[in-house]
């Protein structure tokens, strides 16, 4: 057995190398997202019953019927694609490191979100909410806020990412409405928590991994996300995520054309006193192509006090989790995963 520590606790994998189990695409279920769209009060319910059961118990999903704009979504893709392939050296002018809330580039093997790994072989590029730099949440040192830094030599790449971030908060709205319901709470219970959201788009570069690979050195390792919840768009045709289920076992998530993947985060886990699981995932590219994916990771305002729903705790279930604010969560397991992250933060508390 192999533990994988997240920032809820350990999870145990069983000894199974890198391949997946193949299992059809109905053990991770399809949610019909059209009746958030279409106000249908009897559909809403069938859909909150269908998503309560998936979150409980699988923690991933996919999305179909989601509304979001398929040009978008391709010029997207194709932005990131002619960024990657930009020289290190043009990339490196907006490392993370030259922001001072993780908003840039980041090369192969930076990031390890595997504690036990050597290396996540991926490279990134991140944005999130843009903050003005005189805005009163930066100046009162909250890091997660501020501005995003954008390359000079790919102009098509803050063009796309803008318009899908602004697509993703709209879309996270309508998600996050159906989870309230699913939890039995009125569809409008979070707004107010998520009026100024730390709300982060990733697009990642994936090289394909050929031969013997060494399971210390994947395209991502094991771990669960941070926030409420992700969407995840890949590219149809290119298998590599991969789900641990309930008995240790790695799950194919291969891409389901229409679709996007949505899997539970660590913080809607702590919402719910882990009745919706935070399912560890990775994902290894051995598909003999460059793989390019788009993240993105919702979760609650900065001050928000993420603790046990009430509905979601009694004398049988008591809260697993202390109280923690969103910002102080996130800025945990960002420098518990992002060495450079880590290090800026030492130098910030420092000075």
């Amino acid at each position: 057995m192999k533990v994988v520590e997240t920032g809820n606790g350990a999870r145990v994998m069983k000894n199974g190398g890198l391949d997946p189990q193949r299992v059809s695409f109905d053990k991770i279920p399809v949610i019909d997202l059209e009746p958030m769209f279409s106000g249908d009060a009897g559909a809403k319910e069938k859909l909150a019953a269908d998503l309560r059961k998936a979150c409980t118990e699988v923690g991933f999903l996919y999305i179909k019927n989601h509304h979001f704009p398929a040009d978008v979504l391709a010029a997207t893709f194709a932005a990131a694609e002619a960024y990657f392939a930009l020289p290190d050296e043009v990339k490196m002018k907006n490392h993370v490191s030259k922001s001072k809330n993780n908003r840039g580039y980041a090369a192969m093997l930076e990031e390890n979100t595997d504690p036990t790994a050597r290396g996540d072989l991926h490279e990134s590029y991140d944005i999130a909410l843009d903050v003005p730099a005189d805005d009163p949440d930066v100046l009162a040192g909250k890091v997660l806020y501020g501005p995003n830094q954008w390359p000079e030599d790919a102009p098509a790449l803050r063009a796309a990412l803008e318009s899908y971030h602004a697509e993703m908060l709209t879309l996270s709205g309508h998600l996050l409405h159906a989870f309230a319901l699913a939890l039995g709470l009125d569809e409008a219970y979070f707004d107010q928590m998520v009026d100024k959201p730390l709300a982060t788009l990733r697009v990642l570069h994936y090289p394909p991994q050929f031969g013997e690979i060494d399971d210390r050195q994947i395209g991502i390792g094991a771990h669960s996300d941070y926030e409420c919840f992700t969407i995840l768009a890949q590219q149809d045709g290119i298998s590599a995520l991969q789900v641990l289920n309930a008995s240790g076992e790695w799950i194919a998530a291969d891409p389901v054309p229409g679709c996007f993947v949505v899997n539970v985060g660590d913080q809607m886990a702590r919402w719910t006193n882990d009745l919706f699981a935070s399912t560890v995932h990775r994902a290894i590219n051995r598909s003999g192509r460059e793989r390019y994916s788009i993240p993105f990771f919702f979760g609650p305002n900065y001050d928000t006090l993420v603790e046990a729903l009430p509905s979601c705790v009694d004398e049988d279930h008591p809260a697993k989790y202390p109280p923690v604010t969103s910002g102080d969560y996130i800025n945990g397991r960002f420098a518990a995963t992002f060495a450079h992250y880590a290090e800026a933060q030492k130098k910030e508390a420092g000075a």
